[in-house]
């Protein structure tokens, strides 16, 4: 028999003996090793756990291959698995059943995914579990029960990714911890665990006080990868490591103030000032009429590891400012709050201008110039500079601008911030006489810090002065929009009256006229003669029509010329 024909019966009966040996999924490698048969899918766009798998397949590997999720009965034809690495995919979801008839799996690796979350029920399907690989995700919560379907685990890798705040009950629920923790002289072979929890954004507050205790008593047979666990925050607990930290008990916020009923006069800034005891750190924000204040106006700043001070600023307290103002402090324990009382009295007494409300006593030195920069019909811009040694550094200083008119017993205030020295008032009435102060804030107006002015009437000078100007541009657009053929027309006809009717014209000039005329004649001989009809007739002047009929009888009339001939 031919040799060719005793190969191919060989490998015909090698497959029909083995015949999952050449058989694997496409663009994936297959291999032999200590593991077994491997299946190794490097940099492959599968998006998908491939169905085809050779059952007798014990080591998979797929990694940097856009797997997005593990779904239900992913790997149900290859029950033999034994290690399955994931790593570097995008897998953000994993089924609670995608390890089912995986129940000789020993290692499940998914570093460097995107999963938040993992249904920790799923290893109950998989009992003989030793490593798992959950590092560089996006976890940040483990809950209670999460360990307690691993019995046999060995390796648990939680590092890199977002957890914050863990119970110790985790722990103490995981059966490895429980079997190093038995009764002293109870004999029982126990196997050494590591676990990794660094590189996690750690809150060191009363919330993580019995995790850090767990660690701080941690010994083998449980053995920390790396045991400087970092605090991320508070502020004041940052960098510190957790053997480094005593942490409280959790506290329901305790709310307080030191005065809750206060009487200030008008013009007068006013700070509320609340003091909030709470562990965790509480949110902190103030009401007035129940609407909750503006941020910018609040200041929140720890005082001690346990208390913040809250403090609210009224500008310039004015009476429509009196009220109740309630001071609230939360965080998961529940919340509290405090109110205070402000009222607003009568302004201090102060020599001030007549018409105007005294805001503090002024501090000597403390001067402001005022000029006015622009002025309209319906208001003015003002400018202002402070001068000799004003009571804050310039970029600090604060202004009061009072305006009203010059009559009025009152006028209205205007809160000028640090780094402002111009403002606009619009909206005046015309023709009315008003007054403008500008002060440092707390001050009240001095001589020279205050403009008298009168608006202008609805349409002033300057504004007819406009209005004609606009005029004027709209007359000589119409004019520069006559044909020039009419103009070329009209100075052509005009000298052949005067050459033709000197007698009939009523007005001539006397001085110069010689050397006019021979003006005239040098520039009017290079025009082209045209029509002249109409123009002059020898009984009726210049302006007088002559008949059609009559016409002189040694000349002959010109061809009619019309004005398109010009051009």
């Amino acid at each position: 028999m031919d040799p060719i024909c005793h190969m191919f019966l060989l490998l015909l009966v090698f497959h029909k003996i083995n015949p999952s040996v050449l058989s694997c999924v496409t663009g994936c490698s297959c291999s032999q090793d200590n593991f077994g048969r491997s299946l190794l899918c490097m940099s492959v766009l599968l998006r998908q756990i491939p169905e085809n798998i050779p059952q007798d397949i014990r080591k998979i590997r797929i990694e940097n291959s856009h797997l997005t999720e593990l779904p239900r009965g992913s790997f149900e034809n290859v029950s033999a698995l034994e290690y399955l690495w994931l790593n570097f995919n995008n897998i953000t979801v994993m089924h609670i059943k995608s390890l089912e008839y995986l129940s000789a799996l020993k290692e499940l690796r998914l570093q460097g995914n995107k999963l938040s979350s993992v249904p920790w029920t799923a290893f109950q399907d998989s009992p003989a579990l030793k490593i798992l690989d959950l590092k560089h995700n996006r976890l940040d919560v483990l809950p209670e029960h999460a360990l307690r379907y691993l019995p046999n685990l060995t390796y648990l890798d939680l590092s890199s990714n977002q957890l914050t705040v863990i119970s110790r009950d985790v722990f103490y629920s995981w059966p490895v911890y429980q079997r190093s923790q038995r009764v002293e002289g109870q004999i029982e072979a126990t196997s050494t665990a590591v676990l990794a929890l660094h590189d996690n954004p750690w809150i060191c507050d009363c919330r993580l006080r019995g995790f850090v205790q767990f660690i701080k008593s941690l010994g083998p047979p449980i053995i920390l990868m790396n045991p400087y666990l970092t605090c991320s925050s508070p502020k004041f607990r940052a960098g510190k490591f957790f053997h480094e930290v005593e942490l409280n008990s959790c506290m329901k916020p305790l709310t307080s103030a030191l005065d809750t009923n206060m009487t200030v006069p008008v013009g007068l800034n006013v700070t509320l000032t609340c003091f909030v005891q709470a562990s965790p750190s509480p949110a902190v924000w103030w009401t007035y009429a129940l609407k909750l204040l503006r941020a910018f106006n609040v200041s929140t700043q720890p005082i001690s590891e346990d208390t913040v001070r809250s403090e609210l600023l009224i500008p310039a307290a004015r009476p429509a400012d009196a009220g109740n103002y309630t001071c609230t402090a939360a965080n998961f324990l529940g919340n509290t709050s405090v109110a205070i009382t402000l009222r607003v009295g009568t302004p201090w007494a102060s020599t001030t201008p007549t018409g105007w409300a005294a805001i503090a006593p002024a501090e000597p030195g403390a001067h402001v110039e005022v000029r006015i920069a622009k002025q309209t019909v319906y208001g003015i811009t003002l400018e202002w500079f402070a001068v000799a040694a004003a009571a804050a550094e310039p970029g600090e200083t604060w202004y009061t601008l009072l305006v009203g008119r010059y009559d009025a017993a009152r006028k209205d205030a205007i809160y000028i911030g640090p780094g402002v020295n111009t403002y606009s008032v619009t909206d005046l009435l015309p023709a009315t006489k008003y007054e403008v102060c500008v002060a440092v804030r707390n001050q009240a107006p001095r001589k020279g810090q205050c403009v008298v002015f009168v608006t202008g009437s609805d349409i002033s000078q300057l504004e007819q002065r406009e209005k004609l100007i606009h005029i004027v541009v709209i007359v000589c657009a119409m004019v520069l929009a006559v044909p020039a053929g009419m103009y070329a027309c009209t100075t052509e006809a005009r000298p052949g009256c005067l050459l033709r009717c000197p007698g009939a014209c009523p007005r001539r000039r006397r001085g110069g006229q010689a050397q006019a005329a021979s003006s005239k004649e040098s520039t009017l001989d290079s025009l082209p003669a045209g029509s002249q009809d109409g123009l002059c007739h020898p009984e009726g002047g210049c302006g007088a029509q002559q008949p059609p009929d009559h016409q002189e009888p040694d000349k002959t009339r010109p061809p009619h010329r019309n004005s398109a001939d010009l051009y």
